[in-house]
């Protein structure tokens, strides 16, 4: 198969079926200074696309051998809403998922066009990316296509965000010294309060990247996301650290009013007395546990 790929566990998702548009070359309207595939000239189009026919086959052939799959991941070797033929492809895929999920991987750099709203609007889980609010960040770090502008597309989330009520993901990959500022966060903070995504994933560079650029250590991204008042806030981080801190009754329940906490999150920082003191406020419905697209977060009710 060259259109569909896994199915692969993901922590953020569940079992993933993914489905790449671009499977032959990278086209996509940013060239992201982190990007893992090779930096590429900026496009407006996709001018090379597999057909609808051929990916929905290949999907029904990995839905009758994988019975475990939770979503069908939308992706591409660049920008998924480039795909000409998305909308047919989402309606196909409607009639055939059923119990399954449908979620995009996108850049988010589409989204001020109605007929992208009216398909994504069409989609279980939508994923976009919002790196950096200012444009001078956004276009030095996103290396963008002439066609987008940041500006309008930071207007278009909170618009879509009104229309849209499934599960809104925003992604934020930090790039040291880039957008890991004290005026870069707090742009993107004010920014998220009003878009009002259900989750908000952060991460940093894991793979070798397109140019030469540095990812934030763990203790500066924990430091971000707690910067983020108020929102679930995932943090994404390979062989994160163990810290496992005491905490009290008051300790937890005051962490947990200033950002809801994922397991992952509670098995690195907690030690096994303030798990005890967890479980307690959950069986005392002080705290409760919600899940977002496959993440479990910690809340005070």
């Amino acid at each position: 198969m060259s259109l569909t790929f896994g199915p692969v566990p993901s922590r953020r998702f569940g079992i993933s079926l993914g489905i790449d548009l671009s499977p032959n070359s990278k086209q996509c309207n940013f060239d992201c200074l982190y990007c893992e595939l090779k930096a590429s000239k900026t496009v407006s189009f996709q001018s090379n696309s597999p057909k609808v026919s051929d990916i929905i086959i290949e999907v029904k052939q990995a839905l009758k051998k994988n019975k475990n799959i939770e979503v069908i991941t939308l992706t591409a070797n660049g920008e998924p809403t480039l795909y000409p033929y998305l909308e047919k492809l989402v309606d196909e895929l409607n009639l055939i998922k059923e119990n399954k999920k449908i979620l995009i991987l996108s850049n988010g750099s589409t989204i001020y066009k109605k007929d992208i709203q009216k398909i994504l609007n069409k989609i279980d889980i939508v994923k976009l990316s919002l790196d950096c609010v200012s444009n001078k960040c956004f276009e030095k770090l996103n290396r963008i296509d002439k066609s987008v502008d940041c500006r309008v597309i930071v207007k278009s989330m909170i618009d879509f965000r009104k229309i849209y009520k499934k599960e809104f993901i925003i992604e934020i990959l930090f790039v040291k010294n880039l957008n890991d500022n004290q005026n870069e966060i707090e742009l993107l903070n004010d920014t998220l309060i009003k878009i009002k995504p259900n989750r908000i994933d952060i991460g940093t560079i894991d793979r070798p990247p397109a140019f030469d650029v540095l990812p934030l250590n763990f203790e500066e991204l924990n430091n971000i996301a707690n910067s983020f008042k108020n929102f679930p806030v995932n943090v994404i981080f390979k062989n994160r650290p163990k810290m496992q801190n005491s905490y009290s009754k008051d300790d937890i329940i005051n962490t947990l009013k200033m950002r809801p906490l994922t397991k992952d999150d509670i098995e690195n920082n907690f030690d096994d007395n303030s798990k005890k003191i967890l479980d307690i406020l959950i069986k005392n419905k002080i705290v409760q546990i919600i899940q977002i697209s496959h993440i479990d977060f910690y809340k005070v009710l």
